[in-house]
């Protein structure tokens, strides 16, 4: 049988369904936290201990630091563990997925959160309608490089072998990565670092899903497609660099929202 054939029957067996009439289901990625935007932090502080307190669940699915290199790195002081655990308490259930930038986040770091990890991808339902969530890099095909890279740092040999390291020698090797990537994405055609169609229409085809939610590629947006005649959505979540973008679910209306970052004068 077909692993993906198989992952579907897997999430069949215990379906994660949620009904936005009753209260809002809230997906958002590409936080990028870190201390260098404090704006950012301030503005994510405030969602957790406003407007998603009145939530069913928080999706969060991806990159939701600038870079992770492993929980035991975790400064004492970070507030964004407890603020997601006072959130779970409160009554919001609270989902994280790997993204490009953090995918060392482990179990230390979600229980400290209060949050469940989720698998890449998910299939959930909203109001009795399936939904897929993912991150989305796995999508963008047409940057082969990146792909290879990708297959390299969720290999679990490499990651084993990388946090046997010191922090300072793992924080010196993410510095390095990232002055490399951004020199490649330099250098790249915007389409190529985009979602590939026909990655995006079979996922939706193996799943069984009309709907994919995702981030990673920083341009917000709902797309119609259609797969095996079949309507279908892919709704892409904006980014924390100039605004909080968020998409809200709300009695089965789906809205993407985005209100200015908390500026660090306020």
């Amino acid at each position: 049988m077909h692993a993906a054939v198989v992952a579907v029957i897997l999430h069949r067996m215990t379906p994660m369904n949620f009904n936005s009439h009753k209260a809002p289901v809230l997906f958002i990625a590409d936080l990028h936290l870190d201390p260098a935007r404090p704006e950012a932090i301030r503005s994510f502080l405030g969602f957790v201990a406003g407007p998603a307190r009145t939530a069913s669940a928080l999706f969060i699915l991806g990159d939701l630091f600038e870079a992770w290199i492993g929980d035991d790195a975790r400064p004492e002081d970070e507030p964004v563990a407890p603020a997601l655990a006072a959130l779970a308490a409160a009554g919001t259930d609270v989902f994280l997925m790997h993204g490009n930038r953090d995918f060392l986040i482990g179990e230390a770091f979600t229980s400290a959160a209060g949050a469940t990890l989720l698998e890449e991808p998910t299939r959930i339902e909203v109001d009795n309608e399936p939904v897929l969530l993912e991150h989305g890099d796995a999508l963008c095909t047409d940057d082969e490089t990146y792909q290879a890279f990708r297959r390299q740092v969720r290999d679990p040999a490499w990651q084993a072998e990388f946090l046997a390291l010191t922090p300072e020698a793992r924080l010196e090797q993410a510095r390095g990565a990232r002055i490399q990537s951004g020199s490649d994405t330099a250098g790249k055609a915007d389409a190529i670092m985009d979602v590939n169609s026909q990655a995006v229409q079979q996922r939706l085809a193996s799943w069984q899903a009309k709907r994919l939610i995702h981030g990673h590629t920083h341009r917000p947006g709902r797309h119609a497609l259609t797969v095996a005649a079949t309507p279908c959505e892919r709704i892409v979540l904006g980014d924390w660099f100039e605004q909080a973008s968020v998409l809200r679910v709300d009695e089965g209306r789906y809205q993407l929202e985005s209100t200015p970052l908390v500026p660090s004068s306020a």
